[in-house]
């Protein structure tokens, strides 16, 4: 039989804790081995020295801020290795002691019995679109809050506008014609406009950079696909898809909605049941850009000017899901809203079925360069 050694890494920015579980070995037992450098190199010479110990070497290491260069070093070498979720690791709740020793082995004893969940790796050109994609949310977030440091400045000194909807022409108008009598002050409110300024180019910039690679991304068919949907634009397809990814990895759509954390928690014992609010675990990215965009079923079905050239472009099995995903959602948004449900409570329901109708869409065009 094969000796397999299962290698349990606790990884940090400087250091990885090492341990070692083998196949030969008791079931409880794993071999602490010490602490190496968080280096290409320390990482090659722990592989070369532990490949003398067993024939097949599969490593493991949770998801965390280091990210996924260790893993594709692993694999470079010729070795397996699982990047697992730190939320979905069986823990003791009488375990009240935790340190880097304790983590690997625990790693290490786990993934021997099989116990930890993998997380999906994307390749290196998806992660750096993920990146890009990621860095205009953080843009646009920054240009928020520069906006409420102006508004709110304003407000402070009396300055403010019931009429205005948003940042309209006009209002920037009104923007421009503001003055302070104490020369700080006008300082300070020519500071926030910059800030504002500059936030506003920041992000069109990043839009401009996501519209220019996607064309070229493995994905590219799938964003243009997702638009057929009512309530996904380009930015919302481009994020949805470099979120989640592979949507072909969940065998079936309720998979994806609890990966992203759209489905109601429960705890429930015995005869007792009870249910509570989605439990947000997952990606908080894709789920914020599918609750924005279920607010758009609330208005009867059609397919706006904006949707028709998109769609003669796509295929008419994505069109029919489209079509049929609005009928359906606008039906049901109405059907709530007229038992008295909560707004907000049926805005995350159509939400969690708009992406079941996604993922139906995505897998289509993902399977379409297999059947061809």
């Amino acid at each position: 039989m094969k000796s397999i050694a299962f290698v349990g890494l606790d990884v940090h920015k400087k250091t990885i804790a090492v341990a070692v579980a083998s196949n030969a070995t008791p079931r409880n037992g794993a071999e602490y081995r010490g602490e190496i450098l968080n280096e290409p190199g320390a990482v090659r010479k722990l592989c070369n020295r532990l490949k003398r110990e067993a024939d097949e070497l599969h490593f493991c290491y949770e998801a965390g801020p280091c990210g996924y260069e260790l893993y594709r070093q692993l694999l470079t070498l010729g070795h397996a290795c699982d990047v697992v979720a730190p939320s979905l690791i069986p823990v003791r709740t009488g375990d009240r002691v935790k340190t880097d020793r304790r983590d690997a082995v625990l790693l290490a004893r786990l993934h021997r019995a099989g116990e930890l969940t993998s997380v999906w790796v994307p390749d290196s050109a998806h992660e750096a679109m993920r990146d890009l994609v990621r860095a205009r949310n953080t843009a646009k977030q920054s240009l928020t809050r520069a906006r409420q440091h102006l508004k709110s400045f304003l407000l402070r000194h009396g300055r403010s506008r019931a009429d205005t909807g948003g940042w309209t022409l006009t209002y920037r108008r009104w923007l421009a014609d503001q003055k302070f009598d104490h020369p700080a002050q006008q300082i300070v409110f020519q500071d926030y406009i910059d800030a504002v300024s500059n936030a506003e180019v920041r992000v069109k910039r990043f839009d401009d950079q996501i519209a220019t690679f996607v064309p070229d991304w493995s994905l590219a068919p799938v964003v243009a696909a997702l638009q057929a949907m009512r309530g996904i634009g380009f930015l919302c397809a481009v994020t949805l898809a470099s979120e989640i990814g592979d949507f072909t990895r969940f065998t079936n759509p309720r998979q994806l909605m609890a990966y992203l954390g759209l489905v109601p928690s429960e705890s429930s014992s015995g005869s007792r049941t009870r249910r509570a609010g989605i439990t947000k675990a997952g990606n908080s990215r894709a789920r914020r850009i599918l609750v924005e965009g279920a607010w758009t079923y609330r208005m009867n079905s059609r397919i706006g000017r904006h949707k028709v050239k998109l769609l003669d472009t796509l295929p008419k099995t994505v069109c029919d899901i489209a079509w049929k995903a609005q009928i359906r959602l606008c039906a049901k948004y109405r059907k709530l809203l007229a038992r008295g449900t909560n707004t907000k409570i049926v805005n995350v329901a159509i939400a969690r079925e708009m992406i079941g109708f996604a993922w139906a869409i995505a897998c289509h065009m993902q399977a379409q360069p297999a059947s061809a």
